[in-house]
């Protein structure tokens, strides 16, 4: 079978060489990275124990992507920001912020383009000018989503609830152990409000 709930099947064996189950051709990540321009749906599977490693590879386009030269996107900024968010309480936010954010971006596409065609003869003011008016819009939007995951992801607020006020005698063991499931529960409800808006967002 060549394609699984329509996408394509990619096979990655051992001596690290793809498989294009669909075409029955070998295919390289630059293949690959055509594909996706193109908007071909397709999965990725370790060809021996069937694993899907999609995300990886993935990955590894991208690597290959900026070690090209002139063909570098990602500033060593953001970078620097994403490895930082690595391990942090933060970290389960990106990933839904990214995509939102990419997601807009790439609806916004067209009207960059005709805006882009639009810049032809002008001066290079206008040029300039006309580049950040369009980009910073882009920006606000952007940090509009963030601000609204921001809102909802305040995991020290239900905990600052459950804290002794005004001298109160602290909770007893059971009542803590309590109290510790319920603020467990918030934050996941709280993180599953967060999604949902972010769907709204997108």
């Amino acid at each position: 079978m060549g394609k699984t709930d329509g996408a394509t099947i990619i096979k990655k064996y051992a001596n690290r060489r793809l498989y294009n189950t669909g075409t029955s051709t070998y295919v390289t990540l630059d293949d690959l990275a055509t594909m996706v321009k193109e908007d071909e749906d397709f999965t990725v599977q370790d060809a021996k124990s069937g694993e899907d490693i999609t995300h990886s590879v993935l990955t590894q386009i991208i690597f290959e992507q900026e070690a090209k030269s002139g063909q570098t996107m990602l500033p060593v900024s953001v970078l620097r920001q994403l490895i930082s968010f690595y391990g942090d309480q933060m970290q389960m936010v990106v990933p839904s912020y990214l995509e939102h954010s990419m997601a807009a971006f790439a609806q916004e596409q067209e009207r960059i383009r005709e805006q882009m065609t639009s810049m032809i003869g002008k001066s290079p003011i206008d040029v300039v000018a006309s580049g950040q008016q369009m980009f910073g819009e882009q920006a606000q939007r952007n940090m509009a989503i963030f601000q609204e995951a921001m809102k909802m992801f305040n995991p020290f607020a239900a905990m600052a609830d459950t804290q002794p006020k005004n001298g109160a005698p602290a909770a007893a063991p059971a009542e803590s152990e309590a109290g510790d499931q319920n603020d467990l529960q918030s934050m996941r409800d709280q993180i599953a409000e967060m999604q949902r808006r972010l769907d709204k967002l997108g």
